[in-house]
């Protein structure tokens, strides 16, 4: 980073986390009980909702990744189950689930989160509490900083993103040894197993991999698991304006 680059550093200590914003002449200091105060548990499902938005839409990517490239630009696909089936006559994931997309869904929240970044780092906490750059209290240190801050951005981005992929496939097993089977443009309109494990695994991955960012931080956890139960109701929302926009086959 340049010396006009805002940084964030935060230290823990028995009795709470402080943040720092370097290269302020008014320092300022920030707890993370003051970013995520209970008595604003709407704000703070907010913010989670933003920290994770680029990873929510992970599934966005592999749509583009796993569908339109190879059907516009002939690209070949591949199956990741490669057509196996198993002992109950089902494939394994089924066409729908292919590498291109797998691997897609993670380049684009990896791209969603620089673009994230770009937007929310000027916004500090608590004063745009909701408004939060998932970078806030990286320092340069830890193990996803490579190639500065935009590709400390990305590689966040596309780690959340592939923990949602791998959430989303483990739903699809579940789905087809319980008979729901997708199968090209016709959905299994299972609500719960087509919602819950790709939160699942976007949050898992947040808090496995990032421990010391905001990403991971305690006080979002309740936030967090406040989102996880409204996450199928907001993907029906989302699919049924998708849908109204013509930019989905079917509401679901």
């Amino acid at each position: 980073m340049n010396d006009s680059t805002i940084k964030w550093f935060f230290r823990a200590n028995a009795h709470s986390t402080t943040v720092f914003m370097l290269n302020d002449p008014f320092q300022r200091v920030v707890t993370a009980a003051e970013t995520f105060p209970m008595s604003s548990l709407g704000w703070n499902v907010l913010a989670v909702l933003i920290l994770y938005g680029p990873a929510y839409l992970a599934n966005t990517g592999a749509v583009i990744f796993g569908k339109y490239i190879p059907k516009f630009t002939g690209m070949p696909v591949f199956r990741i189950d490669r057509g196996a089936v198993l002992k109950d006559g089902r494939r394994i994931l089924g066409d729908g689930k292919t590498w291109n997309g797998f691997v897609g869904g993670g380049i684009f929240a990896g791209m969603l989160l620089i673009l994230a970044h770009s937007i929310w780092h000027a916004h500090e906490p608590p004063a745009h509490r909701f408004l939060l750059d998932p970078l806030v209290w990286a320092n340069g240190s830890e193990w996803f900083y490579i190639g500065g801050e935009w590709g400390a951005a990305f590689l966040m981005g596309f780690v959340l993103g592939i923990g949602t992929m791998l959430g989303d496939s483990v739903g699809s097993f579940i789905k087809r040894r319980r008979g729901h089977i997708r199968e090209g443009d016709e959905s299994s309109k299972s609500l719960f197993l087509d919602t819950l494990p790709f939160a699942i695994g976007t949050f898992a991955f947040g808090l496995l991999f990032f421990q010391g960012q905001i990403i991971a931080a305690p006080s979002i956890i309740i936030p967090m698991i406040v989102l996880l139960v409204f996450t199928p109701v907001l993907h029906r929302v989302v699919n049924v304006g998708a849908y109204r926009l013509n930019l989905k086959d079917v509401p679901y």
